[in-house]
């Protein structure tokens, strides 16, 4: 065994863990897949988040795409302000990877049709659980004026990081570089 094996290994590690980690240390936001279902509800899409979670865990939405019931989704709704309809429930924009992935104030997005959405944490609930308040013209002020065009119903919401195909392709070459590594010695 020559002198130069064990650096070429010792390169070859150092190389793969550069690399591995490279996606992790560099990202300045996070793609997120997202999706929710319910009785008559189906919304699905993809967030962009922060990089970085707050103190409880939460990443900030910054942007939203995809569609409900085949409407499309045409904006998130700004955090500290509620969705048309559904005043005074502030909406905070945050979901986690955790069980619990939104907060009892939930994110809130425009559909092409001009109607408003906020799925939510319902910790009220027994079992606690994820509800959707669908808020549709005319938009009166106040929950007490929910109208026979308004909703809020059960769901199963589920979110998960996506990762990024730039972190895939440095994984993808530092395991071909190790395996070119490895054929040499």
């Amino acid at each position: 065994m020559s002198a130069t094996r064990p650096a070429r290994r010792l390169a070859a590690v150092l190389l793969g863990a550069t690399l591995a980690l490279a996606p992790f240390t560099q990202a300045s936001a996070l793609l997120w897949n997202w999706s929710y279902s319910g009785t008559g509800i189906t919304a699905s899409g993809t967030f962009t988040t922060d990089d970085t979670p707050d103190g409880s865990g939460h990443y900030l939405i910054s942007a939203i795409t995809g569609s409900r019931n085949g409407i499309a989704i045409t904006g998130l709704m700004p955090a500290g302000a509620p969705i048309p309809g559904n005043e005074p429930f502030n909406i905070d924009n945050l979901v986690s990877s955790g069980s619990e992935q939104l907060t009892g104030d939930g994110f809130g997005y425009q559909l092409a049709d001009g109607n408003y959405v906020s799925p939510f944490f319902a910790s009220f609930l027994s079992p606690p659980g994820y509800l959707e308040v669908y808020s549709a013209a005319p938009f009166t002020p106040g929950f007490t004026n929910f109208g026979p065009e308004d909703s809020e119903l059960l769901i199963s919401f589920s979110a998960v990081p996506v990762p990024e195909p730039a972190g895939l392709a440095l994984l993808l070459a530092g395991g071909l570089g190790l395996g070119a590594m490895r054929r040499r010695d």
